[in-house]
């Protein structure tokens, strides 16, 4: 194919930038990216991308979690008392479904091994994942979760819990999973609530990388802290 470019024209749109990206790659481990470079424009062939900000417009146009707080209340009714508390957990978190698994189970294995202080910092009522490196991976770390110290006893006295059998537990129950909404919820409702982009984006585990925060930000995290929970027991009385 590095030979007969044209031949890339023959694949649907939606395969051919990935054909793209690996002659790409071989074009350069063969040391003739620029050959191959020359010609894709020769013949006319351009990266196609999808019109993503029409795709995110219509998203935010639809609400598409405008109701995820019925289906909240529904897949709580159906699940065991520590599964549901799980998804309180999610949605007064923020956190992905697997950091909130983990983050759920080590508070538990914690407090009953009587250390939970060592993660639930009680002066900043947060749970500090920097200080253990499952949460930690080369990109997106979330590095602190602000929650209510009566969530954090709530979670030490329940049960371990484990995604994939929330997720069979839902389905069984015809209920689509719909755990990732929760986040996004949480996002947009902070946002609105007295917390401002880069503090939500902080407590996701989305670290910018612009000159600002990297800069000129700063942080009080006592403040945010307050702020926080303030916004988290709005969110409690909607449920």
């Amino acid at each position: 194919m590095l030979s007969d470019i044209k031949r890339i024209e023959t694949f649907p749109p939606s395969t051919r930038a990935n054909i793209l990206k690996s002659l790409v790659c071989l074009a350069k481990y063969l040391r003739i990216y620029l050959e191959f470079k020359n010609k894709l424009k020769e013949h006319g062939i351009k990266w196609k991308t999808n019109n993503s900000g029409l795709s995110v417009f219509l998203k935010l146009f639809n609400n598409n979690n405008s109701d995820v707080l019925e289906w909240y209340k529904t897949a709580t009714s159906k699940l065991s008392d520590s599964e549901a508390l799980y998804l309180k957990f999610v949605l007064l978190s923020g956190l992905r479904a697997r950091e909130a698994q983990n983050s759920f189970n080590l508070i538990i294995k914690l407090a009953n091994e009587n250390r939970l202080k060592e993660y639930y910092n009680e002066k900043l009522t947060t749970l500090e994942h920097f200080r253990y490196k499952e949460f930690l991976r080369n990109t997106k770390n979330t590095y602190i979760t602000i929650i209510p110290k009566k969530l954090a006893l709530e979670i030490a006295n329940s049960k371990p819990v484990y995604y994939s059998s929330i997720n069979k537990h839902l389905r069984m129950n015809k209920l689509n999973l719909r755990i990732k909404e929760l986040r996004s919820y949480y996002a947009s409702y902070m946002a609105r609530h007295g917390l401002i982009r880069e503090e939500v984006d902080l407590l996701q585990g989305r670290v910018p990388k612009s000159i600002f925060v990297r800069h000129y930000l700063t942080i009080d995290f006592k403040q945010l802290a307050k702020r926080t929970l303030k916004a988290l027991r709005q969110l409690q009385q909607t449920l």
